[in-house]
This record gives C-alpha cells, structure tokens and sequence, in this order.
C-alpha cells in the first residue's frame, strides 16, 4: 500500500460521483485498488477490478462495526462495468502515514496501538457475524501452506480483530489521538494476537529507523508474546503468497 507517485486515470464512476468537485488519488493497494478523495475530504470512493475485490463484504462490516466505533459511514458500493467501487463518508483525522505523523513516529506509534485496544473493547463479540479466526483462515489455505504453518497457538484472549492492522488503517486527530480506522474487509472474531502480530509487524516498515514493539505494546497494554507474534505473522504472510 502506498501514496501514488503519479495521477492514475480517473474511472467513470468517480467522476459521476464527483460531479464536478475536485478528485485527488491519495491510496493504492497491493491489488491496485485507488482510494480517490472527492472535494475536501468528507467523501470517499476505492475502486478496484470486480474480479479482485467485493466491497459487499466490506461495506457490510462498515454498517456493523459504525454502531460501536468510528469508521467511515456507508454512501454506496456497487459494480461499474468490470470494476468495483465502495463509496464512503470522511472521518477527521488523517493516516498514521501521513507526513505530519511520520515525522513524529513515537506519537504515531502509541495512537495505533490504543486506538486497537480501544477497538478491541469496544466491538461486542458475541454479536459479531463475522470470523477471522485461525482455523477460518487456514482452512482457506492450501494442505501445504497448512502443513507449513502448524497448529496455531491455543487463544488468548477472543475480540473482533480490524483484519487488517497496518499502521495506515488508523487515523489520527489533530492532537495525536486515533480518530478512527478505515479498510475493515477482514473485520472479524479471532484471537487479539492475530491484529497485534501485523500491527507491529507494519511499524518497521513504516517507522524505519528503530524498533516500536516496546512503545506499541506498553501503549496497548499487554506484554509481547513472541510465539504467538510469530505464528500469526507467519500466516498472514502465508496467505499472501498461497494467493499469489
């Protein structure tokens, strides 16, 4: 995932949905999905090939997650041809990636890690329709790629997970507080260590220059568990590559 070094063609269905406001690319992904922001910033439409992506899944994760914690609100989400698009409400804030934050990583570093406590404790487990387990993703995993892996780690504590924890997925405020989180399509029930383990893992790629565990990890309020760090690092980069 990364800002975009040129403009990347505007599609159809952005520009209708802009109808005439400005429209800035402002994210890629590793699908070449683009979040495009329309105007100055209180809209949002992320478009991606239909055969790569479905935001029905997304959008629905959104509907549920907003009645807990503050994610983007749900405008729309359809088909546009050969592409798929999920048009969203802004939040305050920006990317714990952005400029400002980069330059001040420990700030950065200690929003993410409470802003994910405080998802944690927030999204009800017991109501949640959705699964990120372990079990749910190996299954979806080839018998090598499984082989490979192991059993995972017996569960240490069960929340709803953001799916996808990397370090620009929160948002921060003005004052350096998470605001927010955005890209929730993996949204669901597993053990805490399957978010702690890619959340840590995205701060070095992120905040070069020194490792953020400690800082992360007293800021979230666990001690590290290097086994569990290491299986569930493993299986998200697994499912990466079996998808390949």
């Amino acid at each position: 995932m990364s800002f975009p070094t040129s403009p990347p063609a505007l599609p159809a269905v952005v520009r209708r949905f802009a109808a005439g406001r400005r429209v800035r690319a402002i994210w890629i992904n590793e699908l070449s999905g683009v979040t495009f922001r329309i105007g100055p910033g209180t809209e949002f439409v992320k478009v991606a090939g239909a055969a790569a992506v479905d935001f029905a899944d997304e959008a629905r994760r959104l509907r549920w997650a907003a009645q807990y914690t503050p994610v983007p609100p749900v405008l729309g989400f359809g088909l546009d041809g050969d592409r798929a698009w999920l048009r969203t409400g802004g939040l305050p804030g920006v990317s714990a990636v952005h400029p400002r934050w980069l330059a001040a990583p420990e700030v950065a570093v200690r929003a993410i890690a409470v802003g994910l406590r405080t998802l944690h404790d927030r999204l009800p487990v017991p109501s949640c329709p959705f699964d990120w387990s372990a079990a749910g993703r190996l299954a979806r995993l080839s018998p090598a790629w499984r082989g490979k892996l192991g059993d995972p780690p017996p569960v240490d504590r069960v929340v709803v997970c953001h799916g996808d924890a990397c370090s620009p997925n929160t948002l921060i405020d003005e004052h350096g507080r998470c605001c927010g989180h955005v890209d929730v399509d993996a949204m669901g029930v597993a053990d805490r260590w399957a978010d702690l383990a890619v959340a840590t893992l995205s701060l070095g790629w992120n905040y070069p220059g020194r490792g953020w565990d400690t800082v992360f990890f007293e800021a979230y309020g666990v001690e590290p568990d290097p086994p569990r760090l290491d299986y569930y690092r493993r299986l998200w980069r697994s499912e990466d590559i079996d998808a390949s």
